[in-house]
């Protein structure tokens, strides 16, 4: 028997085996098979993408059609589009394609069969004329059982298509039909109509703001912004300034020169959202949310905890995020696939980037943690305050006017407990009580603040009356003592609102140069 093999008993591909492996190789899921195909129209300079989940009969219930008014292909082009590496713009990085691989890996990934239409309308110059109907509509198709048993081994020739779906009329454009689906993430269109559209409203959050639409099944799809910023969900405030870094497109050959990379952190509004229940925080992604965006030329691309340095997740770090935003020209240092759906940071990268970041973040967690521990101080405070609301109207009004120190101190308090911020007198009709914990420069254990619309106490949580007797009582959980702390409250509010009272200079000055002494005194006995 002859062993002897000619070179066409050996290709470098086993064509039917390589697409049966490529179909489990690449994509996280549905979405990101998408994307990819939204990452070709915004290159066609498509500023309307329409996905549409359609029920059909038989052992897959769903088809997939992705349709765009880009500016569609000529019949090489779309040839050259569904071959693996058959792009135009192999190794292009000024948009969001580069290898060509995108068309074809993304559909057979999640369908056995993907039929392209595409269409131009030219004029005599064979550029493209926008009229509405275009001259003729051109298709081919990719499917996985015809190469599997031998029968495709080329891309068809596209032809011009005498039958063609309804989207396809238009100045110009591209339709990309999945068949077949076998691999969605889900056979329940409503399902996945849902996931689709807060997934691509995170990844194509940036083109959306600049006029892009995208639609699933006719609803729009809104921009999400992990980071509360913009839109419906905004709310958190962006936390330091804007980090910039020229960093190495090339560390080996530094003739090609530094691309940058711009980072934002934002801190989420710890006082106003606190309150949401469970199943809210974890709609917004709030709750499990922690974490950095990485968006390429206007694209999340990932979505994870990078750059952090030995830096743990925490559930306290949910409260704060991060974006990395970064050109294609730094796909080698962000360590960029075909697929571009996650990042693996090269090593110059990395340190350029975590020293500052680490650093920030840890700053963040911190001052997170603080704002729970101020949340749950104010939640404690709240019975006690409505308790000494209700029952000041039996008592003799508070001068009008207050001492424009006190004014400006509860404006400055104001800024970091949003508390302060509501149930005033003007728009309750009678006189607010509030108590803040926080340390006090001259170590009184308690000073009061009026403003003329508010009772502020201030109780500091250094002196070694709230160290020994008052601390103990708000740690512990006895009903007794919970009921004693109250009691203590409300005694340092009449305090407050005694002090409060007093008119005169000279009179307020007695008054708090007792109340120095006397905190003097209790610190001085309490330590023996």
């Amino acid at each position: 028997m002859s062993t002897k093999l000619t070179v066409e008993d050996c290709p470098i591909i086993a064509l039917d085996r390589f697409i049966q492996a490529t179909r489990d190789s690449g994509y996280k899921g549905t979405a990101s098979a998408i994307s990819e195909l939204i990452d070709n129209s915004l290159q066609a300079e498509a500023d309307e993408i329409s996905i549409l989940l359609a029920e059909v009969e038989g052992e897959f219930p769903v088809e997939v059609t992705v349709v765009d008014n880009g500016c569609g292909m000529d019949p090489f082009t779309l040839r050259q589009a569904l071959r693996f590496g058959g792009s135009s713009r192999f190794g292009d990085r000024s948009g969001l394609g580069r290898y060509g691989m995108g068309l074809p890996n993304c559909s057979l990934s999640q369908a056995c069969r993907v039929t392209v239409y595409t269409w131009q309308t030219l004029d005599a110059t064979r550029r493209v004329r926008r009229t509405a109907i275009p001259d003729k509509v051109y298709v081919s198709y990719l499917d996985v059982d015809e190469i599997a048993r031998g029968e495709l081994s080329h891309v068809p020739l596209p032809r011009v298509a005498q039958a063609y779906p309804a989207q396809c009329l238009g100045k110009s454009g591209t339709l990309v039909h999945w068949e077949q689906c076998d691999r969605l993430d889900n056979r329940r269109i409503s399902t996945l109509a849902r996931k689709l559209s807060a997934e691509l409203g995170r990844r194509f959050r940036h083109y959306i703001w600049k006029g892009v639409k995208i639609e699933v099944n006719g609803e729009a799809v809104e921009a999400i912004d992990p980071l509360f910023l913009r839109g419906e969900r905004a709310g958190a405030d962006l936390f330091g300034d804007e980090l910039t870094y020229e960093i190495a497109i090339d560390p080996a050959n530094l003739s090609k020169g530094t691309s940058v990379v711009r980072v934002r952190f934002s801190e989420l509004p710890v006082h106003d959202w606190q309150s949401m229940s469970n199943d809210e925080k974890r709609d917004w992604g709030i709750s499990k949310g922690a974490g950095v965006s990485v968006v390429r030329a206007g694209r999340e691309v990932d979505y994870g905890w990078f750059f952090m340095g030995d830096k743990r997740r925490e559930n306290y770090d949910d409260w704060w995020r991060c974006e990395v935003m970064f050109e294609p020209a730094l796909d080698e240092a962000f360590g960029i696939t075909h697929t571009k759906q996650q990042v693996r940071p090269r090593g110059h990268l990395l340190e350029a980037l975590t020293p500052d970041m680490d650093t920030t973040a840890r700053a963040l967690n911190s001052k997170v943690r603080k704002a729970h521990v101020d949340t749950k101080a104010q939640e404690r405070f709240c019975e006690v305050e409505r308790l000494a609301a209700d029952r000041d109207q039996r008592l003799l009004p508070l001068p009008i006017t207050a001492d424009p120190g006190a004014q400006k101190l509860v404006t400055e308090l104001k800024k970091k407990n949003p508390s302060l911020r509501a149930g005033s007198k003007e728009r309750s009709g009678r006189l607010g009580y509030s108590i803040v914990e926080r340390p006090i420069s001259t170590m009184e254990f308690y000073q009061p603040v009026y403003d003329g619309d508010r009772v502020v106490l201030l109780i500091n949580p250094e002196h070694p009356f709230y160290k020994q007797v008052y601390g103990p009582l708000v740690d512990s959980d006895a009903s007794d003592d919970k009921a004693l702390r109250a009691k203590i409250e409300l005694f340092l509010l009449a305090a407050a609102r005694a002090e409060a009272s007093i008119v005169g200079v000279k009179n307020r000055e007695v008054i708090a140069k007792f109340r120095h002494e006397w905190s003097n005194a209790l610190a001085t006995f309490l330590d023996g």
